[in-house]
């Protein structure tokens, strides 16, 4: 069986800090410490060798126990972290006071009890952690009764019920809103934009909730927050990318009003950002998501930022977009400067890259190298993406890499191939068709156009007439907002431009939209 990575990930996980710290809290302890030599080996590992370990500690007792040596040293390495950050996390305080509660009610010491729980619950109110404050309750209850037995009936027990009740409505409401939005994040990772009866069925749905549209029945910031997010990812599903700015604006605007929010969940919040870098680069305002991406950029300076999550997260979004807006202007020398570095970058991130955010970044790098004329880098990095066997993930992703795959061929001029290629892709749609109930009326007119063009190029016929006859087939059918997502991975009405004007496709860029939703 295949030795367990769990301790070797996290050991190589920490920060220079949180190994000093691990280091330190170690050498308060008295006795032999083998879990140090064991976490010093396995740091010093590219990859994880469990033989290698064996190997180098043949004449030590306690490889005989390797496993459990390793998970006393997964759990040292983890209590560690905790007191690391016991004073930067809310739900570390608040744990911890809880905890500190209970060891003084069972000394007895009940009024030093109620002064922390107190404390708690203003702590626990001010950042909207109703799970705490629920907890908090419960041992005021509990202290009144104690109050009781001793006589004294000063406290009024009916409001301690009454908040109990208020945090109970609050902690219900969020997790209702907490349900819509796994329902429209489903429907986004599976497609992205909604395009068969059934996902525009679910969004609807979802839009008719009572706690959708209607009004004020939000009952916490954090509620407000993800009521307009799921709006928000609602709009994008369907195209509407103003109402999707709007909402996702509110979302921004609830957080930095209310700064506890942004340092207890940053995440919402930088995805919140990054959906209004979506607006910017359709609406080509680049001045202004410039000027976003640096705020957001500069948010790893503040409290609650310094995560590798949330470091994964802000990169990712910022070059995303960065690379986006390059390639939307028609900027390809400045777009390739960023290739590089940036598959640099998400290799040393590791798997720690989510497989969407990998597929996400394929797909706009094979972009960029088709616009900069690099068509066989473009066409192995499209293949990246047809080759992924998660392809059910964004399967919007994965199904126009197949027509963007077409064109590629023939820019390199491959058309023995092509009619290949047309006849299997053909068929993939129509099955497609039949088992997701999505018409793929953009795709199918695509090929059948494609069919003539491709046979034309061969016999020098009446290539122009035949692209002629595809943009006129597709530009009816973009007018189809579910049709027009089209142009959200790749311009073809561009690329045909080019062929009827002779001219550059990256000349034509900066006229047409383009760009896939890439957070959420």
């Amino acid at each position: 069986m295949k030795p367990s990575q769990e301790l070797f990930k996290l050991t190589k996980s920490l920060t220079k800090s949180e190994k000093r710290f691990f280091k330190l809290l170690s050498s308060l302890q008295s006795g032999e410490k083998n879990y140090i030599k064991l976490f010093d080996a396995i740091e010093k590992q590219s990859s994880y060798d469990e033989e290698a370990i064996k190997k180098q500690f043949k004449n030590e007792t306690f490889i005989k126990h390797l496993p459990s040596e390793k998970n006393h040293l997964y759990k040292l390495i983890l209590k560690s972290l905790r007191s690391f950050y016991s004073e930067n996390s809310i739900s570390a305080i608040l744990a911890e006071h809880i905890q500190s509660i209970e060891i003084l009610y069972n000394k007895a010491l009940y009024m030093e009890c109620a002064k922390l729980v107190k404390k708690g619950k203003k702590l626990a109110e001010a950042h909207e952690r109703f799970y705490y404050l629920f907890e908090l309750i419960k041992w005021e209850k509990m202290l009144l009764e104690e109050e009781y037995q001793s006589g004294d009936f000063s406290a009024d027990l009916n409001k301690v019920i009454e908040e109990e009740q208020w945090v109970i409505r609050r902690l219900r409401n969020l997790a209702e809103y907490q349900i819509l939005y796994s329902k429209v994040n489903y429907v986004f990772r599976q497609g992205g934009f909604i395009r068969n009866e059934g996902e525009e069925s679910m969004i609807n749905e979802i839009l008719s909730h009572d706690l959708i549209k209607g009004k004020n029945t939000a009952l916490s910031k954090r509620a407000a927050a993800t009521c307009y997010h799921v709006k928000g990812l609602c709009a994008i599903t369907t195209n509407e990318v103003e109402d999707s700015f709007n909402n996702f604006s509110k979302v921004v605007k609830i957080f930095e009003e209310n700064p506890n929010l942004i340092q207890d969940i940053p995440k919402q919040y930088i995805k919140s950002l990054g959906n209004l870098f979506f607006y910017y680069i359709r609406t080509g305002e680049y001045v202004q998501l410039t000027e976003l991406i640096e705020k957001m950029r500069s948010l790893k300076k503040q409290l609650g930022f310094n995560r590798i999550d949330i470091e994964i997260r802000i990169f990712i979004t910022t070059h995303y977009f960065e690379m986006l807006a390059y390639e939307r202007q028609g900027n390809y020398e400045a777009a390739l400067g960023m290739i590089e570095p940036v598959k640099n970058k998400l290799k040393e991130f590791g798997d720690k890259v989510t497989k969407e955010d990998e597929v996400l970044f394929e797909f706009l790098i094979a972009n960029v190298y088709f616009g900069a004329e690099k068509y066989r880098d473009s066409l192995r990095q499209l293949n990246n993406v047809l080759n992924d066997n998660e392809s059910n993930l964004r399967q919007d992703i994965y199904n126009f890499a197949k027509l963007f795959n077409l064109v590629i061929h023939y820019e390199l001029g491959n058309f023995d191939l092509l009619e290949y290629l047309v006849k299997s892709t053909e068929r993939f749609f129509l099955k497609s068709k039949k088992s997701t109930g999505v018409d793929h009326h953009f795709e199918l007119s695509f090929i059948r156009s494609f069919k003539k063009v491709i046979k034309s190029a061969r016999n020098a016929g009446r290539t122009n007439e035949f692209f002629n006859e595809m943009k006129s087939d597709l530009s009816e059918l973009l007018q189809d907002q579910k049709e027009g997502v089209a142009l959200e991975y790749f311009d073809y009405v561009a690329w045909v431009d080019s062929k009827l004007k002779s001219r550059s496709y990256s000349s034509l860029r900066t006229s047409s939209d383009f760009g896939i939703s890439a957070s959420n």
